[in-house]
């Protein structure tokens, strides 16, 4: 077992054992009555830290042309099949999405769901993945894939709180940047709430 998994594990299972109070979620998804549910997978490379930026987290861009999130930075998910598990339906998505071989995907487990304001319940799904796998992305679904580092993700001094005018009233999200790259929504809100779940920043401290 590498030592990134090995210590993902721990913090998953020390970390579900706690009881959490400032998760984030879309405000606006509690005026939702009822909330499809969704799975992604959250990847992280099994890189060691003295490689480049060390482990990090697969993410894609979703084509400008899609009639709902064009352009905007994600996990690889969608909805849940009926008769499927959120696990099942992560790895599914990530295969169909980014070419992800399944058999090198080492699952650790569920997170706190997420819910959004465009009528998903969101369920995390915690794997790990060797580095530098060669991906396939679909060019229906994904424009590019990029790997930002775990570090640097979890950071909580990376994290922005910003504001903006949407249906009707004032919106606060999170907001980070890597190479190019606008993190913000759902995406940035799980990984703040899975970044709190695993206690990640004591290990800095």
């Amino acid at each position: 077992m590498s030592a990134i998994r090995h210590e993902l594990v721990a913090m998953h299972r020390s970390g579900h054992a706690r009881a959490i109070k400032d998760m984030l979620m879309d405000p606006i998804s509690s005026e939702i009555e009822t909330l499809r549910p969704a799975a992604v997978l959250v990847a992280v490379t099994e890189r060691a830290e003295d490689d480049g930026n060390g482990p990090g987290i697969i993410l894609i861009e979703r084509p400008m042309r899609m009639r709902t999130h064009g352009g905007q930075v994600a996990f690889p998910g969608g909805a849940i099949d009926a008769g499927e598990t959120p696990v099942q339906a992560a790895l599914r998505e990530a295969n169909e999405e980014i070419g992800l071989p399944l058999s090198k995907v080492h699952v650790i487990g569920e997170t706190d769901g997420y819910r959004t304001g465009t009528g998903f319940t969101v369920t995390p799904v915690l794997a790990t993945i060797p580095p530098d796998l060669t991906l396939n992305p679909n060019p229906a679904e994904v424009d590019e894939w990029f790997e930002v580092p775990l570090s640097f993700a979890f950071d909580p001094a990376n994290h922005q709180l910003k504001e903006a005018f949407w249906r009707g009233r004032m919106r606060s999200y999170v907001e980070f940047h890597w190479a190019g790259h606008r993190i913000w929504g759902a995406t940035a809100g799980m990984i703040v709430n899975l970044s709190r779940r695993l206690h990640w920043a004591e290990k800095y401290r």
